[in-house]
């Protein structure tokens, strides 16, 4: 099969979407499938012999960290130049808009995805009221267009029936299990995101440094509670202003790790703390699972379909800064803290990229069935 993947967001970003597209690029590969990916150009032109068809990007106002690419006519050309069997418009916003309109123009099966709350983002930059519902109007009309719809949990899919979102299926979860795993334990890199201050309790927050992420959030935490140590791996545009505002706090900002440095850094911690409620999955969250880590989160739909109360990771209230030191607080309770280990691994073992793409690989031939059926 010839598949073509129009995305907002591409390597060398590193974020979930990308994580999820790479492995499906991998296992696809492997099972024969020619691909595509048309995404902002950001240096990188293939991957593992998948070919990338960079779209000029440019950087956003108010999000200057990173480049996105405009809807772009180029897509037509390069979608006519490649003749695949099928479009995956992922996110279709600005780039992979174009996707699904050069998809419907050209005749060609189009699949779409849905992975980030853009329109609850906006509350985050200053935008309100009638600009998320504009935006609700139109994530409708591009998905409307599409012929199977994707999402990555059963809250969002709720969430998105409910702006009438037409067929509608929840993507599995994936994870790493292998190079996200407690062997990847390293004294010296516990030591270097402790700071030093080895006697402490050290929680890691792994991700995008960005207003929608609520780090913030965590800080009262580390007033309140002096045996508390934060890593915050990752970078973003809010890396500079958080910086200032943990200062005197026992935090540790580390920048982007990658490799067997962030598998370390996983496995180093005492447990992962996820502050935000606007995520549509959270795949970091099964990353710590998978690295033997109880996750302390606040409480939303997405997170709640991963991380259960005591068994394997503990919830907060949102904005309740008591009922997460309470979280956290059981933290101290070694046999309790044992078994919530035990349990993230036990329940990220359950979950494959292999067996995620797999399910999106069928998504692809099933999407082409209704295509040739439709066009009986």
């Amino acid at each position: 099969m010839r598949i073509a993947i129009v995305t907002e967001t591409f390597l060398p970003s590193t974020d979930g979407i990308v994580t999820r597209l790479i492995n499906a690029i991998r296992y696809m590969k492997q099972q024969g499938h020619d691909i595509l990916v048309i995404a902002p150009d950001l240096g990188k032109v293939n991957y593992l012999d998948a070919k990338i068809a960079g779209i000029r990007s440019i950087n956003l106002p108010f999000y200057k960290s990173r480049g996105f690419s405009l809807p772009s006519a180029n897509v037509k050309k390069i979608l006519e130049n490649f003749k695949p069997d099928v479009v995956h418009a992922v996110n279709p916003l600005l780039l992979a808009a174009s996707g699904v309109k050069y998809a419907k123009k050209l005749g060609i099966p189009l699949i779409a995805s849905y992975h980030t709350n853009i329109p609850k983002y906006l509350r985050y930059y200053n935008f309100h009221g009638l600009a998320e519902s504009l935006l609700w109007a139109y994530i409708l009309h591009q998905h409307k267009q599409s012929l199977i719809n994707l999402c990555t949990s059963n809250s969002i899919k709720e969430e998105l029936e409910a702006h009438n979102i037409p067929n509608l299926h929840v993507l599995k979860r994936g994870v790493d299990t292998i190079n996200r795993h407690p062997r990847f334990y390293d004294a010296d890199m516990r030591s270097r995101l402790l700071h030093g201050n080895n006697d402490k309790h050290l929680l890691i927050f792994v991700g995008r440094l960005a207003a929608e992420k609520e780090i913030h959030k965590i800080k009262p935490l580390l007033k309140a509670r002096d045996d508390i140590s934060l890593a915050i791996i990752g970078d973003g545009p809010e890396r500079e202003k958080l910086e200032k505002e943990f200062q005197g706090t026992h935090t540790v900002f580390t920048g982007f790790l990658h490799g067997e440095e962030l598998s370390k850094a996983y496995a180093s911690a005492d447990a992962f703390i996820f502050p935000s409620v606007t995520e549509t999955l959270g795949l970091v969250i099964l990353e710590a699972m998978s690295s033997g880590l109880p996750v302390i989160a606040a409480e939303s739909g997405p997170t709640l379909e991963q991380v259960k109360h005591m068994e394997n990771g503990l919830i907060f209230q949102n904005e309740d800064l008591k009922s997460m030191e309470n979280a956290v607080k059981l933290l101290d309770d070694k046999e309790l803290l044992q078994t919530m280990k035990k349990n993230a691994r036990r329940e990220a073992e359950q979950i494959s990229w292999d067996k995620a793409s797999q399910q999106l690989l069928d998504f692809y031939y099933k999407t082409v069935y209704i295509h040739n059926f439709n066009c009986i």
